[in-house]
Parts: structure tokens; C-alpha cells; sequence
């Protein structure tokens, strides 16, 4: 199995489609890490929330603490206090979720910056790489088949007729010198048809 042309020119191509391929799905990438990154700084201010509200629901409990240790009155003095540090602790809880929030949307949005462009240049790319590879093989198996260089020859003759010009004519022409099986034409037209391909005769 071949994996890339023969002839200068298709190698070229081949090697700059699958360089291209390799950094667009590069680009992409690192698109995708960096609107990761700039979408998880938005739970900074859900990380500053919770963090404020950890600190000042242990306040609040401690001074609840304290308070509840002044004679006669503690119990009273601890209950509004109490109350407050469930207050920072619900805004640690929301703080909390805003960071879980903005994790799963960075999440999917990353996912779906790589992914998209990824499916979008594979399903361009890879089918026209592997028609080639597959294509490739055939004409070298046969070529090297017997009989093969005659096939090869006839499926020249009855394609595109641009490189045909190319070929001195002998008397009753390519198509009638293919039929008599005359070894010279028989073996430019197949080497045609392997350059087709993208392959050396």
C-alpha cells in the first residue's frame, strides 16, 4: 500500500492537502483551548462569592459561638448570627454552581470547537486520500497482473484525451495499434494511465 504519489507534482499536492489538514485541525485546537480558558474566567467572580461566603458563614458561626457565651442573652445573640452564616453559606453554594455552570459550558464549547471543524475537514480530506490509496493499488496490482498493461492501455484510451496528444499516432491509430497489440503503444498508454494514478512505469 502506497501512501503517497510517485510523481513529483501529486506528491506535492498530497503532502500539502495532508499538511494543511494536520493544521486546521491544529488551528482548532487551540481555538478551542483558548475560548476554554477565556469562558473559565468567568466563574472567577463565582470563585470570589464562594470564597467570601465560606469566610463569612465560619465568621458568622463563630461570633454565634461567642455570642451564645454571654450570660442571660447568648442563646438570642446566637440565633440572628446563626441565621447569617446560613446566608454566606447559600451565597457559597451559589458561587459553587456558578463555577459548575460555566465549567459545563466550557466544556461543551470546547467539544463542539474541536469536534465541528475536525468531522468538517476529515469528511473533505480523508475520503479523497483513501479513493487514492485504494485507486493506487489497484493500478499497481494491475499493471503488474498479465494482461494488465493492456487493460491499462484501453482504460487510457477510453478516458480523457488530453495526454493522448501527446503520443506519436501511428498508421490507423492509438485504438487500432491497441487492438493488433503493438507492444510500443500498448506500454505508452499504460504508462500513461500508471501517471496517471500518480505512479511510475
Amino acid at each position: 500500500m502506497r501512501l503517497y504519489a510517485q510523481t513529483p507534482a501529486r506528491r506535492i499536492r498530497q503532502v500539502l492537502a495532508d499538511l494543511s489538514a494536520a493544521a486546521l485541525i491544529y488551528a482548532a485546537v487551540k481555538l478551542a483551548l483558548a475560548v476554554h480558558d477565556a469562558i473559565e474566567r468567568l466563574a472567577d467572580p463565582g470563585r470570589k462569592a464562594e470564597s467570601a461566603g465560606n469566610s463569612l458563614s465560619d465568621g458568622l458561626a463563630d461570633a454565634g459561638d461567642a455570642a451564645s457565651k454571654v450570660p442571660f442573652v447568648g442563646g438570642q445573640l446566637k440565633k440572628p448570627l446563626r441565621s447569617a452564616a446560613e446566608a454566606g453559606t447559600g451565597l457559597a453554594d451559589a458561587g459553587r454552581s456558578l463555577q459548575d455552570t460555566v465549567g459545563h459550558v466550557a466544556m461543551l464549547t470546547t467539544v463542539a470547537l474541536i469536534v465541528i471543524p475536525v468531522v468538517f475537514v476529515l469528511l473533505l480530506w480523508l475520503p479523497l486520500r483513501l479513493r487514492w490509496i485504494r485507486r493506487s493499488a489497484v493500478t499497481q496490482r494491475l499493471a503488474a497482473d498479465p494482461g494488465g498493461a493492456d487493460l491499462l492501455a484501453l482504460r487510457v484510451l477510453t478516458g480523457s484525451q488530453r495526454e493522448l496528444a501527446a503520443l506519436p499516432t501511428p498508421p490507423g491509430g492509438l485504438a487500432d495499434a491497441w487492438r493488433r497489440g503493438d507492444k510500443r503503444v500498448i506500454a505508452d498508454l499504460a504508462a500513461i494511465g500508471l501517471r496517471q494514478a500518480g505512479l511510475r512505469a
